[in-house]
């Protein structure tokens, strides 16, 4: 059914290269006009849309959900942020967060944390504020994205100006050149009504692997396309009621099979051929969700082990229960921080870190517990693969120092 369409466009594409005349509109026609066989799509359809519904149901029913956001969210961070270059870890960021000294780069910390903030800033947006997904929405999400680190100064929160290009040196020996600036508006103003309008038979799981894919064709920033391209899935899904809470990321996915994602965006840019390209999206949301999920019920029972553990202990129990509580809404904790949140004294909090420690959570150094999930869960060791750190949170020396002191 595409096929037609496919060759035609592949002409154009090549005719383009031949002229040297890189730039050149979205792969394909708009994503609403996009001629797809939806039969050949059918299983995978189904099979990706039953576990993401697999996944928005276990997240409703988790302990502490709070904890399970967190740490997708910062996992998605760093993934997408890996992609682009970064060399942060989840230790990393963590005690960034918590106003420590980090062992990787301040910029590349810096850029993972403004992810966090952007999503949470994009998802604020479209649920408090009831804002609608938009170009005004996406340029605020951008300024949010680059306001600290490297990207910094390619004017965030601004549609570019001047021509931009993937691979290469120049746009005339460039890989992909994106539309030119004066049909930028054009681009993106057709790609904003797809977002709205009632596409008859476009499931949504397919319509967000389309949206993915114009932008990143549009390429409409100088910096960050690729981060906010891929926060585009999860505001879809999440503006249309698909998830309840933000837990399906693609970046692990993405980043594990870049050569495959690359060549299969490459080619619809010059052939049209969008079953392939959604075949792959689909695998990645069934491979991810299912991941999540089974994350969740080790979670829970996790968390039930540990219940079982403290509810042993006696008159300690009690307090110990309230710090490991809170250890399930933050995951990295010292002395002070525990002692100011739950109004408990800093001998009581000790204590309690302390019958931690003794229950097999990491990690060891005095005066500090992390949650149990960064010891056992996929989530942090997927968040800390290709850089050879361990699950656990480790306190820099002078953390450790200042707490010995109190």
């Amino acid at each position: 059914m595409a096929s037609a369409s496919g060759t035609r466009l592949g002409d154009v594409y090549r005719e383009r290269r031949r002229r040297r005349d890189r730039a050149s509109l979205p792969a394909a026609p708009t994503p609403a006009k996009t001629p797809i066989d939806l039969v050949k799509l059918v299983d995978l359809l189904d099979r990706a849309t039953a576990a993401l519904g697999r996944l928005d149901g276990v997240t409703t029913v988790l302990p502490a959900p709070p904890l399970f956001i967190y740490m997708y969210v910062q996992k998605e961070a760093l993934l997408s942020s890996q992609i682009e270059g970064t060399q942060s870890s989840l230790s990393d960021l963590l005690l960034f967060e918590a106003d420590e000294l980090p062992h990787a780069p301040i910029d590349d910390v810096e850029e993972v944390s403004s992810y966090v903030a952007a999503l949470n800033h994009g998802l604020r947006r479209l649920r408090s504020d009831n804002f609608p997904l938009s170009l005004r929405l996406i340029r605020e999400i951008h300024g949010v994205l680059l306001r600290s680190g490297r990207g910094s100064t390619k004017q965030p929160g601004e549609f570019r100006q001047s021509q931009n290009w993937i691979g290469g040196t120049r746009p005339g020996n460039a890989t992909f050149v994106p539309p030119p600036p004066h049909l930028l508006m054009q681009c993106l103003d057709e790609l904003e009504r797809f977002f709205h309008a009632e596409h008859q038979g476009i499931p949504l799981l397919i319509k967000a692997a389309l949206a993915h894919v114009q932008f990143e064709t549009i390429h409409p920033f100088l910096d960050g396309n690729g981060r906010l391209g891929r926060l585009l899935i999860t505001f879809l899904l999440s503006e249309a009621g698909a998830l309840k809470e933000p837990v399906l990321y693609l970046s692990l996915y993405f980043k594990t099979h870049r050569k495959r994602y690359y060549e299969l965006l490459q080619s619809l840019r010059e052939t049209g051929d969008w079953e392939s390209w959604i075949s792959f999206f689909l695998e990645g949301v069934i491979e991810t969700a299912t991941q999540a999920t089974e994350t969740a019920r080790q979670l829970l029972e996790l968390f039930e082990k540990d219940r079982r553990a403290i509810s042993a202990l006696g008159r300690p129990a009690a307090s110990t229960l309230r710090v490991h509580e809170l250890l399930q809404k933050r995951p990295l904790l010292s002395v002070p921080a525990t002692t100011k949140e739950l109004g408990l004294s800093k001998p009581t909090v000790a204590k309690a870190m302390e019958h931690l420690e003794k229950a097999r959570h990491r990690p060891r150094d005095h005066g500090q517990a992390t949650a149990p999930c960064l010891r056992l869960c996929p989530i942090s060791r997927h968040s800390q693969s290709g850089h050879g750190g361990a699950s656990a949170v480790k306190a820099p020396k002078r953390l450790c120092d200042r707490q010995r002191t109190i």
